[in-house]
């Protein structure tokens, strides 16, 4: 589990593909004592197993369906990535609950400077959309965010310069596309909702996530 607060941007060294899959090999100036071969590490919001370490770099193994699913594909020597260790019990949560697990890639529709800031616009594919409403929480490329606006094919955020200075969204123009991870209240709602694979006729009522804690 992961807070989406980058600590690090990395440099992508190189990718070797396997068979299906592959193995991407990071520089990086995380502390090399503090991580161990099975730690886990967001990379681009991605979570990912450290499989080798030498001086100023970690390897990891990227599945067939990472590859599919995410903007790793795009990936090339040189390319910037933002790098987050997990989250430890008793760290505070600066940022809001990020898996690791990517849902799907947005595309970058607009970028413009507002009162020093940065506007971004976004399209998603519209499945995703019903997962975000406003000033609620999106990772993108593994950056907690704030949603500012939000319709059924896109959403807009707010990028102060803090915030694009320490992340790869400096780099980032319309046409790219970034990882996204909804926010993951909202899709377990919904599941609870629905009834899916309960053996009930209905799902859950509203009463009852209330009383639970969940509304």
């Amino acid at each position: 589990m992961f807070t989406g607060l980058v600590e690090e941007v990395g440099k992508v060294l190189g990718m070797d593909r396997v068979g299906a899959g592959a193995r991407i090999h990071i520089a990086s100036a995380l502390p090399q004592h503090e991580i161990t071969l099975g730690d886990s590490i967001a990379i681009n919001g991605v979570c990912l197993t450290v499989v080798e370490k030498s001086a100023g770099r970690f390897s990891f193994d990227v599945s067939p369906e990472t590859l599919e699913r995410t903007g790793f594909k795009a990936l090339k020597p040189g390319s910037f990535v933002n790098l987050e260790r997990a989250l430890r019990m008793g760290d505070r949560l600066g940022g809001h609950l990020v898996s690791g697990h990517v849902d799907c890639l947005a595309v970058i529709r607009e970028r413009r400077e507002v009162s020093g800031n940065y506007l971004y616009s976004f399209q998603i594919p519209p499945r995703y959309a019903r997962y975000l409403i406003e000033k609620g929480s999106v990772a993108i490329d593994g950056i907690s965010l704030t949603v500012n606006t939000v319709s059924d094919e896109g959403f807009t955020i707010n990028i102060i310069p803090h915030t694009a200075e320490q992340t790869t969204l400096r780099f980032r123009g319309p046409g790219d596309a970034v990882n996204i991870e909804t926010d993951l209240i909202g899709k377990y709602v919904e599941r609870l909702l629905s009834g899916k694979d309960t053996g009930e006729k209905k799902g859950v009522s509203l009463e009852l996530l209330a009383k639970s804690g969940f509304l």
